[in-house]
């Protein structure tokens, strides 16, 4: 029976990149492989069939053959010599799906690479988190920390090698310096991190005594960190090369520090914005006057208390509030008023104030329009 044209066999059509040969070949193998497709006796054949096409479209060069003479161009050894496409049956199928299983799953299993890839015996430090709680006057105007970090640190009696005397590792016998071995099994083939080197691709004759091999020694060290004004509760901040040390040799890893500014007594912050609730009492919110009121700079600032005033009223210090990050301007101090109620009052203080409620049925405007409406309800609820 004639051979089925490859880009047929994947459902694309000529000119198709290497990216949706691919895309197809994937969809193409999952749907038609014989495991999912036990009782169809033609499944095994047509997932070669797919394999076969996906092995020669892959390749430039036989993909250009293929496109110009097609199934002719691998008759009697082809190209590729030693067989056409097909020829290695199970093998072929293996290298083929290998590639698309390391493509899918290689940056999983340490990528790939060839001796001295894979993991590369130069490990990167891992990074370290800090959280730092600062006050809301540190966070106003900046500040410069100390901190102290318990973290791993090259070692100075190998350099970081991890050989004694800073010798170079040699290259792993068991994987030549991939990292990993690879075991076929059926259809697959499977990748596993080198058991003699744990993935490092080299291994080490003459550890270092005082690291054991991993170039790597516990130690506390104290930093010094620039808290710029403006920062609140979740900034970020990135110290580059300041989080563990790398494996052999690495790079270090970053150390961040994650802020955290507690609760004020006074303010309370709403981005560059700040609050601030003032009682007052009920003499000064009725007749008007002035208080004193303290800002997160340290200073004071008098505010002039309309006559009248009710409970909730705010008002604003324009550029009292918090700095904006990295620039942008200052915020606002948003003053709200409470006013007081007066307790613990006099024998006098009670009369005057019975005398003053006597005289003041048209100085409460609110009360008298609540009552009204009030008074509106309860005879519509008697009708």
């Amino acid at each position: 029976m004639a051979k089925r044209d490859y880009y047929d066999v994947l459902g694309i059509a000529r000119g198709a990149g290497a990216d949706e040969i691919k895309k197809a070949y994937r969809v193409k193998a999952k749907e038609l492989h014989p495991d999912r497709n036990q009782d169809d006796p033609e499944a095994e054949s047509r997932f070669k069939e797919v394999n076969e096409a996906y092995d020669v479209l892959k390749d430039e060069n036989r993909k250009a053959a293929y496109d110009r003479y097609g199934h002719a161009a691998f008759e009697g050894g082809g190209p590729r010599g030693g067989g056409g496409p097909g020829a290695g049956g199970q093998g072929d199928f293996a290298s083929a799906f290998s590639d698309v299983f390391e493509d899918l799953f290689g940056d999983f299993m340490g990528g790939r690479g060839g001796p001295g890839g894979g993991r590369s015996r130069a490990q990167r430090g891992s990074d370290l988190r800090y959280n730092m709680r600062i006050s809301l006057e540190e966070a106003y105007r900046g500040a410069q920390k100390t901190i102290t970090v318990p973290t791993s640190v090259a070692c100075t009696a190998c350099s970081g090698t991890g050989a004694e005397g800073g010798a170079e590792p040699t290259l792993c016998p068991t994987c030549s310096g991939m990292g990993k071995v690879r075991a076929q099994q059926g259809f697959f083939t499977v990748e596993r991190t080198c058991p003699t080197c744990g993935g490092l691709g080299q291994t080490i004759k003459n550890p270092c005594k005082v690291c054991h091999g991993t170039g790597r020694t516990e130690k506390e060290r104290s930093l010094s960190v620039n808290i710029p004004a403006g920062v609140e509760t979740g900034t970020r901040i990135r110290l580059a090369g300041e989080g563990e040390a790398g494996m052999r040799g690495g790079p270090a890893g970053d150390l961040y520090i994650f802020i955290e500014v507690r609760e004020h007594p006074i303010f309370q912050r709403d981005g560059v914005n700040l609050f601030c609730r003032v009682p007052v009492g009920m003499t000064v919110a009725a007749l008007g006057g002035e208080v004193e009121v303290p800002t997160i700079d340290g200073g004071r600032s008098r505010v002039k208390i309309p006559a009248g005033s009710q409970t909730g009223r705010q008002m604003r210090l324009r550029g009292k509030g918090m700095p904006a990050l990295r620039g942008g301007g200052t915020g606002d101090m948003l003053i709200e008023l409470a006013v007081e109620t007066p307790v613990n009052l006099t024998s006098r203080q009670k009369d005057l104030l019975r005398e003053f409620e006597k005289l003041s049925e048209d100085n409460n405007p609110e009360s008298s329009s609540f009552f009204s409406k009030v008074k509106t309800f309860w005879d519509g609820m008697k009708g």
